[in-house]
């Protein structure tokens, strides 16, 4: 049977389930006549409290985060398991994915420019919320007898609330969470990026005429393999692999991205002005501004997914006893991710749109439409953009794959039979990713991700109190 009958007959059993829990976590509500989903704007607010109430910790908590992030708290002898750097490696690795550079052509194509003005703004803001996330994801973990640490959202859910009285409620959402995150990551960290990998790798080496055209499952087996070859170590083997992709891959993504800036320099000024008046121009009235705004922001928290609360998972097995020393190195995270290589990426694709007036009405989007714009600078840019891209997939997947396990772990216990058998079954969901598209698989485990951020956000809302006591804490030991 063709390969595309299955994707069909699979996506028509699946469809209207996942249609019905997509519609339900992405309702939305009118605002000036544009439909904003609730769950934007409940991360949206919930990060403009946290930078109020912890009174701008990203701006003014920065010098102690680059203290923190180059060893000054580091111990050796604390509870954890890697580095500050490598907890930050391996989180980034998790955020910076396919979205920082085929999102963000998503968003300009829908939005326009101005989009990219409040991904900027939405960053910023997340970077509050990413130092809550990860300051009480160290507070609340756990500690193993054989010096493992588990910790996330599940856990400040559960014990933190628990302080409280509410010890049911903190069960129920931490339980809740840790199911989202180990089902979630088969479709949004695991299959959608070994698909899009594929999808470029298949589109430099000559599209419907390449030679692993109809061969996505031997591209997703050697993925497979290399971070079915990394996952079996654990955190420990995950982080040394992070902490040496990460930057290799952010820096040949930034290399490439200041080139096409560099030679089209006189296009720039037009580019930056086009995003400013695009997120202020438009009737207010019939949504303009609101709908560019919600464009940007919702690309934003999918690309850095402050309020997730994933990344905390990663921070939470740092060496440390001072958790508000990671909770500063997460703000990081938004900053890396959505303000310098989002903002790259669409200053690529806007001085390409500046030079060529007809790029904008080509019809390509996503990851096409970023590819094309280097390939109108320098035609063989796509290429390295295309292992860049590959990197991305792979370090994404090497994160979640750690979340999802210590979902599993959460509910069942740290069982290393079945811990083996979710790795493996991970493994095989690259190989199906990058062989088939269920369009109806990935919006499910979507939705799964992004339905976290309800639970999170509120325990993170209730818990805000403890932050700041150990960010008081960890100031006064830094005086």
């Amino acid at each position: 049977m063709p390969t595309s009958s299955i994707d069909e007959q699979i996506n028509n059993a699946l469809a209207p389930a996942s249609k019905a829990f997509f519609d339900l976590v992405f309702v939305e509500v009118p605002i000036l006549g544009v439909g904003v989903p609730l769950v934007v704007i409940w991360l949206f607010l919930g990060a403009v409290f946290f930078t109020l109430y912890f009174k701008f910790v990203n701006v003014r908590g920065i010098p102690l985060a680059i203290r923190s992030l180059l060893g000054e708290f580091d111990d050796e002898d604390a509870p954890g398991e890697i580095t500050h750097f490598q907890a930050l490696a391996t989180a980034i690795s998790g955020t910076v994915g396919i979205g920082n550079i085929g999102g963000v052509a998503v968003a300009i194509a829908a939005g326009g420019p101005g989009a990219t003005f409040w991904m900027i703004v939405a960053g910023f803001l997340g970077m509050a919320t990413k130092f809550a996330e990860c300051t009480l994801g160290v507070r609340y973990r756990t500690v193993h007898a054989d010096g493992t640490v588990s910790g996330g959202p599940m856990f400040y859910l559960r014990r933190g609330l628990a302080e409280r009285g509410w010890d049911r409620a903190g069960r129920a959402l931490g339980g809740f969470y840790a199911l989202g995150i180990m089902v979630g990551c088969l479709g949004a960290g695991n299959m959608f990026q070994a698909n899009q990998a594929y999808v470029q790798l298949r589109a430099v080496t000559g599209g419907d005429a390449s030679p692993i055209d109809g061969y996505g499952w031997v591209v997703g087996l050697v993925l497979a393999l290399v971070v079915g070859g990394v996952i079996l170590g654990g955190i420990r083997s995950i982080a040394k692999v992070t902490e040496k992709l990460v930057p290799f891959m952010a820096g040949l993504y930034f290399a490439g991205a200041i080139a096409v800036i560099g030679f089209n320099i006189t296009a720039l000024p037009d580019a930056v002005l086009n995003i400013i008046e695009g997120a202020f121009n438009g009737d207010a009235l019939t949504g303009g501004v609101i709908g560019t705004l919600v464009v940007g922001v919702q690309r934003a928290v999918f690309s850095n997914e402050a309020g997730i609360g994933s990344a905390a998972i990663a921070h939470s097995a740092v060496r440390t006893r001072l958790p508000a020393t990671e909770g500063l190195v997460g703000l990081f995270e938004p900053f890396i991710d959505t303000i310098v290589i989002c903002t790259l990426t669409a200053l690529v694709i806007g001085v390409a749109s500046v030079t060529w007036p007809e790029f904008m009405d080509s019809g390509l989007r996503g990851v096409a439409m970023t590819s094309d714009a280097f390939a109108r600078t320098v035609w063989w840019f796509p290429y390295p953009l295309a292992i860049a891209s590959v990197l991305f997939a792979v370090s994404t997947m090497l994160s979640w794959s750690y979340y999802g396990m210590k979902g599993l772990s959460y509910l069942i216990g740290p069982s290393k039979g079945w811990l083996t058998v979710y790795k493996v079954a991970f493994c095989v969901f690259i190989v199906i990713g990058a062989s088939i598209k269920l369009d109806a698989v990935l919006d499910f485990s979507d939705a799964m991700v992004f339905v976290l951020c309800v639970p999170n956000v509120l325990g993170l809302l209730i818990l805000a109190p403890v932050v700041a006591e150990e960010l008081k804490k960890l100031r006064k030991q830094a005086a």
